[in-house]
């Protein structure tokens, strides 16, 4: 139920049909993609009333750019934590949910009804604040969270620290992190770098892109990659204002024997061939565990 030419723009009135039909006793429905709808939070509301009901069967719920405040996540949160809450991922991507939002949505995470797996945060107008809020939640020991996306927001170094604080913690199950044009720069690495190395690290996925980490934010990250207790697979330093420097870290952290990197995506940094081809060889190399290098 995309925006685009060839369908109607639906508003909050069809969220009262659609509510109608998630609690319908014959109903299947494990996604729903509304994205790009001006369902406003009062649409919102409606659809939140079907998610507590125990014939809604609803796994995935997409709200891109539906025109929504904190309101919503007041609504989304009485949902998730009801007794026939069924809900694994929830796309907010694109709404004015400010940190208070935030707030609402982690008092459901450290709920033990909420099954809540991947929550996407994109441009939500969220600041440090948030990671202060999602830090308690992560750390609760109900937390089933997987996937958090923060991208696009202004996390800044503070919140990272306050995120990190959270992956440290044996109840955060967090696998996949993504933080792209979140204003980070190499102190976010140092913060990253004790979190990937400790004993309860589970992080598999880190997304950096787009942040001004430096040459010297890689190297510390590539301490964590030596590391036997980081088990990242898969970090992306799209445009990160690397140079070869970078590479020369990596290609010593990739070969050593802890090492579980699966891929690596460098594109749009100043690095020179000679300085890819590097790390090319290792893709090669049966010693190395990379696949795949972008």
């Amino acid at each position: 139920m995309d925006r685009n030419h060839n369908r109607p723009v639906l508003h909050e009135k069809s969220c009262s049909s659609l509510a109608s039909a998630l609690t319908a006793h014959s109903s299947s429905l494990r996604l729903l993609d509304l994205s790009g709808n001006e369902l406003l939070d009062s649409g919102v509301e409606l659809l939140c009333s079907a998610l507590c009901f125990q014939n809604c069967k609803l796994e995935e719920l997409q709200l891109n750019s539906c025109n929504l405040t904190e309101k919503s996540c007041s609504y989304l949160t009485s949902a998730l934590t009801s007794n026939s809450s069924s809900l694994r991922l929830l796309n907010l991507t694109s709404n004015d949910l400010l940190d208070s939002g935030v707030e609402l949505l982690c008092s459901a995470l450290c709920h033990q009804n909420c099954k809540l797996e991947e929550l996407q945060l994109i441009v939500c107008n969220l600041e440090e604040k948030s990671c202060s809020y999602l830090d308690s939640a992560l750390t609760s020991h109900p937390s089933s969270l997987r996937l958090l996306d923060l991208s696009d927001n202004e996390m800044l170094d503070s919140g990272m620290e306050h995120l990190c604080s959270a992956l440290y913690h044996q109840n955060c199950k967090l696998e996949k992190l993504k933080l792209n044009g979140c204003k980070l720069t190499e102190k976010s690495c140092s913060y990253l770098t004790s979190a990937l190395t400790a004993h309860s690290s589970s992080l598999r996925l880190l997304d950096l892109k787009g942040n001004e980490l430096l040459d010297s934010g890689v190297e510390l990250l590539c301490s964590a990659l030596c590391h036997q207790n980081c088990k990242l697979e898969e970090l992306c330093l799209i445009g990160c204002n690397l140079t070869d420097k970078s590479c020369s870290y990596l290609a010593s952290a990739l070969t050593s024997h802890s090492s579980s990197l699966r891929l690596l995506d460098l594109r749009y940094n100043d690095l020179s061939e000679s300085a890819v081809e590097q790390l090319s060889v290792l893709v090669k190399d049966t010693h190395c565990k990379l696949e795949d290098l972008e």
